[in-house]
């Protein structure tokens, strides 16, 4: 049944542990930056650690423990981490930053126009240390997996 092969897919539900883990740890360590609680961290992509470097690598290190470090698929999945990873740490962070410039602008110098206000979103990626951030706690519940449930 299809269904129960998703629910005995150890590299998937490490890689989903991770992500659940670090979505989880960052109201808490946003609580601990800024000194006021921000639920929205709970469901929202950037802050720390890094949920999309949680997910893939500890579904990339589930895929090494569970089926072997020597395969083609534990390949292509370290490729796809790195391509997520450099994305979260570059690309997204980039977008980020000219999101929050173009607020500034926008309240700045067209302030009182007939412009949306809608600012637009500042915390699109992440910073290297909630990158490196994710990917620790990608190794690390990936290998507790591991060792107790896989």
């Amino acid at each position: 049944m299809p269904l129960e092969g998703l629910l005995t897919n150890h590299s998937l539900l490490t890689g989903l542990a991770a992500w659940l883990l670090a979505q989880i740890l960052k109201p808490p360590m946003e609580y601990l930056r800024r000194g006021k609680w921000n639920w929205g961290y709970l469901l929202s992509a950037g802050g720390m650690p890094s949920s999309h470097s949680a997910l893939m690598v500890g579904t990339t290190l589930g895929i090494a423990l569970h089926v072997g470090f020597d395969t083609p698929v534990f390949a292509i999945a370290v490729a796809i981490t790195m391509i997520v990873v450099y994305d979260a740490a570059g690309v997204r962070r980039e977008a980020g930053r000219h999101a929050e410039k173009i607020n500034i602008l926008i309240q700045e110098l067209l302030n009182g126009h007939p412009i949306s206000d809608k600012e637009l979103r500042e915390v699109l990626g992440h910073t290297p240390l909630e990158v490196t951030g994710g990917i620790i706690l990608g190794v690390i519940v990936g290998i507790l997996y591991w060792m107790f449930i896989g």
